[in-house]
């Protein structure tokens, strides 16, 4: 294929394949292939007594449960991909003939009932389950040997779930009880598999004895049931970990209780005690847990050892040596956690610093691991002066490392690090301040009071200049390319727009192509061309009536449960070959908020309860993207951890959670990927909205992390673009025709659209 100009794609939308001998890549089988993998290595096996697992060949079996059929391969709304086909647990089981048998007359109900739901305008995996008649029951009794129990559930974007009657999200329907206990009574053999987006009740299998393996599927994308299929029958060795804990009751998680409070806030009151930092930390609330965080079983069985730790340059490196013991090829995850000294801080016990992942090992074979983190990363932000006011700071005493495969199953290393005084790591200012939270919990279960205050919004002075040099004439315009091509400077460029010139940059531009999203830049005059945008995380999001079906990838979450940055680097790589080949130009992806609570509506587009885990697959997802010449968008930024009235909800929360939860995983995507744009939320944060939070943008995003790419907002929000053009926020999406920028320099202004530029030039 000839070479194209730069961003030929972008202006004349050539449709030209990317793939090997003029083939397309999207919706390739190369990529569908990449898409089965993860599903396959982000699956969580948590049970598996007597070895159930892998299914035996020849064992007949009887599929129970609407999932086997009306299988969900990811969320709902933005994170929602237009694929070929989806292919079922069902189906994956059926390619599997050679080595189990299914009843087919029980799935061939399940698939009626199916088809009837969708027939009537149910939505997939919200409709109730299927009441199982009895002469089925009595045939599949006769039949098999084993039954597999199949749940599903269905979330969006714009709404959340609940933890009542009004809602069966969290724990099982009425119908989905009777099914378990009706099974359960029927079959010495059960296998329960959860087809989920975010976590669900699982204390009702853990100590059951009829349920002897338990396989948590998450939603794979396309290929979700083929992949299920895999590791049921043992084709492949399921080796994902869970990345958020597993609670016996959904009341159990702190945030819990006030999540539905009100429509108009969320107070954060658990503070940095989310998820197995409050598990594991606050008196009581260990025997909470069914299974624990970075859990997961495998089909066979692993050693740690030869662990060597030491301390250079400021990081802790750490090598061991880990080894198949059993008579399967797997891979294992190995997890290093800290504990620090608290005696003037509240701490969690525990908290992940760094994770590897093993390639396949046969048995008997070994690999060594080498990890490392800086001892900065084990400070902890200081928002009350107890040893030095807005800093990180480090206590005196010994930082106690542990290594292992979960958050339950470490063992203590030998090395310590050693602090003979306290120490301030880097001084900050205190940014984003909580007006209004009242209390805070402490690690010792009790609650700090928090003074109520008002703090006024830090101000931060534009430096940039951009002075008027209008063309003369038309061969006096220089265009972009020559700021491409190194004939002139952006700056010098910039000099000849006009203010309203200016401002279209600032504003996106209407749907183009392929794209229902809209676009950055055009500006013709100039040779600034049009960057369209997709959305995103599961796959290239197109008009669905254009007839492209893309490739639909695991969840977010699935693919965090795989700790294989590599995979997940090569699914961003995929996806934004399908986003170019399309003529689109910036895939707004990834989105890593915090699972804080289990009922936020679109936790399956975010990664996991833990920010270094989030940071770590989201620098990963980034890297793969821009690697194709295709920009990045990290989502949304911060603490959009809520669906309802996302728009004008105010996340109320402490600075310290700020920085050490809510914005850890995007301060580690940013300084490791470097994306070319980022996205603020919709949301309120301590009562200033984020896209207009100069304190949050200017003051932390650009000053404290160096951030040098795009601010953009996310569509359709309520801000005030005056407001937000001078907190720092770039470009207000989707479309805004009308001049909304009165009374903002041209500094403020030419600073945005030279952002602008900067993306577009990294642009292929």
């Amino acid at each position: 294929m000839a070479t194209m100009e730069k961003w030929a794609r972008a202006k004349y939308w050539p449709c030209l394949p990317l793939g090997a001998d003029g083939r397309r890549v999207t919706g390739s089988p190369e990529h569908i292939q990449i898409s089965l993998e993860a599903a396959r290595e982000g699956a969580v096996l948590l049970k598996n007594e007597d070895n159930i697992l892998p299914l035996k060949i020849g064992t007949r079996v009887a599929v129970f449960g609407k999932a086997q059929i009306d299988y969900v391969k990811g969320g709902g709304g933005s994170g929602d991909v237009h694929c070929e086909y989806v292919r079922n647990i069902y189906e994956g089981l059926q390619l599997k003939e050679d080595k189990v048998e299914v009843f087919s007359p029980l799935s061939d109900y399940y698939a009626n009932y199916v088809k009837e739901m969708l027939a009537d305008k149910k939505q997939s995996g919200m409709f109730d389950e299927a009441e199982i008649p009895a002469d089925l029951l009595a045939d599949a009794k006769s039949f098999a040997d084993t039954a597999i129990i199949t749940v599903n559930r269905y979330s969006g974007e714009g709404w959340d779930r609940h933890a009542d009657d009004s809602d069966s999200y969290f724990n099982l329907s009425k119908l989905e009880k009777d099914m378990v206990y009706t099974v359960c009574n029927s079959f010495e053999n059960v296998i329960v598999l959860l087809n989920t987006g975010a976590m669900i009740d699982t204390s009702w299998f853990a100590d059951n004895k009829k349920i002897k393996a338990a396989l948590m599927i998450w939603q794979g994308g396309m290929e979700g049931g083929l992949a299920c299929a895999d590791i049921l029958v043992g084709d492949v060795n399921p080796s994902g970990k869970l990345v958020d804990t597993c609670a016996i009751d959904c009341y159990d998680y702190p945030s819990t209780e006030g999540f539905h409070e009100s429509e108009d806030y969320v107070k954060y009151t658990e503070d940095i005690f989310v998820g197995y930092r409050y598990f594991e930390t606050v008196p009581g609330k260990k025997e909470r847990v069914v299974y624990p965080f970075g859990y997961g079983l495998s089909y066979t069985t692993f050693e740690i050892t030869d662990t060597v730790a030491n301390e250079q340059d400021g990081k802790i490196n750490i090598s061991v040596t880990v080894k198949n013991t059993g008579t399967l090829a797997g891979k294992e995850v190995v997890q290093v956690y800290f504990s620090a000294p608290s005696v003037k801080i509240t701490k969690p016990s525990l908290v992940l610093s760094a994770f590897a992942k093993t390639r396949s090992l046969a048995p008997t074979e070994a690999q060594t691991l080498t990890v490392s983190f800086d001892v900065s990363d084990m400070a902890s932000y200081d928002d009350t002066g107890a040893i030095q006011k807005s800093a990180y700071v480090m206590e005196s005493g010994e930082y106690k490392l542990y290594i292992g495969s979960s958050v339950r199953d470490i063992t203590e290393i030998d090395y310590k690090y050693t602090l003979k005084k306290d120490t301030v790591i880097k001084q900050l200012t205190e940014y984003c301040a909580p007006k209004r939270l009242g209390k805070r919990l402490l690690a010792n279960g009790d609650y700090q009071a928090v003074e109520n205050k008002d703090f006024d919004q830090k101000k931060f002075e534009c430096t940039y200049k951009c002075e008027k040099k209008y063309p003369q004439s038309e061969s006096d315009i220089k265009k972009l390319i020559d700021v491409y091509e190194g004939k002139v400077s952006i700056d010098e460029f910039l000099t000849q727009l006009t203010d309203e010139e200016i401002m279209q940059m600032l504003t996106g531009t209407p749907n183009a192509g392929v794209s229902e999203t809209g676009g950055i830049g055009g500006l013709c005059k100039y040779g600034v061309p049009t960057m369209t945008t997709a959305d995103g995380p599961a796959g290239a999001r197109l008009k669905p009536q254009t007839g492209i079906r893309t490739t639909a990838f695991p969840i977010a979450t699935m693919l965090a449960c795989s700790w294989n940055t590599e995979l997940v680097e090569r699914v961003g790589a995929a996806g934004a070959l399908e986003i170019k080949e399309n003529n689109v130009s910036i895939w707004l992806t990834p989105a890593l908020n915090i699972h804080r609570s289990p009922l936020c509506g679109r936790n399956f587009e975010y990664y996991s309860e833990d920010p270094f885990v989030a940071g770590k697959m989201a620098a990963a997802m980034v890297r793969g993207i821009q690697s194709q010449g295709i920009g990045a968008t990290p989502k949304h930024f911060a603490c959009n951890n809520k669906e309802v009235n996302r728009r004008n909800s105010d996340s109320v929360l402490s600075e310290r959670a700020l920085r050490e939860i809510y914005l850890k995983g995007f301060e580690i995507c940013i300084k490791e990927s470097d994306p070319w744009l980022i996205m603020t939320s919709y949301n309120i944060i301590n009562g200033v909205r984020s896209s207009e939070n100069a304190e949050l943008l200017r003051g932390i995003l650009r000053g404290e992390w160096g951030y040098e790419g795009l601010i953009i907002t996310d569509w359709l929000n309520t801000g005030n673009k005056r407001k937000e053009a001078v907190a720092g926020n770039d470009v207000r999406m989707p479309w805004h025709p009308d001049t909304i920028f009165s009374g903002v320099s041209r500094g403020i202004i030419a600073e945005s659209a030279r952002y602008v530029l900067r993306m577009i030039l990294k642009i292929d």
